[in-house]
């Protein structure tokens, strides 16, 4: 019996003792990692700013010229709808605009005629009135010579209104051609912002109505996190003032951030955010935004973490934190 008992306590001993080393290890690091006074942490996700590339009008997709992961610049081409029918549509109004341009011509040479037959109207008509008032001409040529008149000025002013008619049709045609440019620009879609391809929705062949997605775009270097604060916390808060970002993926390296944005108008907590203490009911969105995060391109959005932000300027970061 004793020789079964001697190796048990042998063997118990040790194992009390790491226990014991174990909780008390335990025991500092809750020390160490308690935060001083006036320090506040809050939970929240990593974001970026996006931007849905999409289609302004139906088409077929053309052309995909970027994939997933790309970087691009602003204005950089994308991608683009086939514009095959509404080049032809264009070169069909190009067409009217060269043919109403024709019209005008010839509606302003026959106000030209029409000015002409109009001054001689006019001539003769002064010339039998004198003629009458001599008593060379009749009241009846008279009568005729002002009927002559008056059809030469009724067919110059129709002359007039088909030269604006003409001219207003240049216009129309004009506008259409502007429209249809314009069309055919926002057939190609370009990058609005200097980014990262995060999502590719869409492959060249495919039928996309209007607002048809296309792109997903990340801007990586605008890297923020909404935390929700208790108004005691949000209260004291101000843009521009220092803020800690702790992912869990790299705890060991803290992210300075920025207040950005302060809400000036408690809500609930969203559903979605996870707290340590109980819900909280009402609270302040507050908004931080990475200051370099190039200087961290292993932080990706959409990481959980924790946020940090401070009553005042005065306090100290904890060691974890600088």
């Amino acid at each position: 019996m004793s020789a079964h008992k001697k190796p048990s306590r042998l063997f118990v001993l040790p194992l009390l003792i790491a226990l014991l080393a174990a909780g008390a290890f335990g025991y500092w690091k809750s020390l160490q990692d308690r935060l001083p006074e006036g320090v506040y942490e809050a939970n929240g996700r990593l974001e970026a700013t996006e931007v849905q590339v999409a289609t302004k009008y139906p088409g077929r997709l053309a052309e995909v010229l970027v994939a997933e992961g790309d970087s691009v610049t602003v204005g950089q081409l994308l991608a683009r709808i086939d514009t095959r029918t509404l080049e032809a549509q264009r070169s069909q109004a190009e067409s009217e605009v060269l043919r109403a341009r024709e019209n005008v011509a010839a509606a302003e040479a026959t106000v030209h005629l029409r000015v002409s037959e109009r001054r001689l109207a006019q001539q003769d008509l002064a010339r039998f009135r004198e003629l009458y008032a001599r008593g060379h001409a009749s009241g009846q040529q008279i009568d005729q010579q002002q009927a002559r008149f008056d059809t030469a000025s009724a067919a110059l002013d129709a002359a007039k209104a088909q030269v604006q008619a003409a001219q207003a049709a240049i216009a129309s045609a004009q506008a259409m051609v502007a429209q249809l440019s314009s069309e055919i620009d926002d057939s190609s879609l370009r990058a609005p912002m200097n980014g990262v391809v995060q999502l590719r929705l869409a492959e060249p062949g495919e039928v996309l109505g209007a607002g048809g997605r296309v792109f997903l775009l990340i801007d990586p270097s605008d890297q923020y996190m909404n935390v929700y604060l208790p108004s005691a916390v949000a209260g004291r808060l101000v843009a521009g003032e220092e803020a800690r970002i702790v992912l869990d993926a790299l705890r060991e390296q803290p992210l300075p951030a920025q207040v950005a944005f302060v809400a000036a108008k408690a809500q609930f907590t969203p559903k979605e955010v996870e707290t340590r203490d109980e819900r909280q009911k009402l609270v302040f969105r507050v908004k931080l935004r990475l200051t370099d995060p190039a200087a961290m391109p292993q932080a990706k959005p959409g990481m959980p973490g924790s946020a940090y932000v401070r009553k005042t300027a005065e306090i100290h970061w904890p060691e974890q934190l600088q």
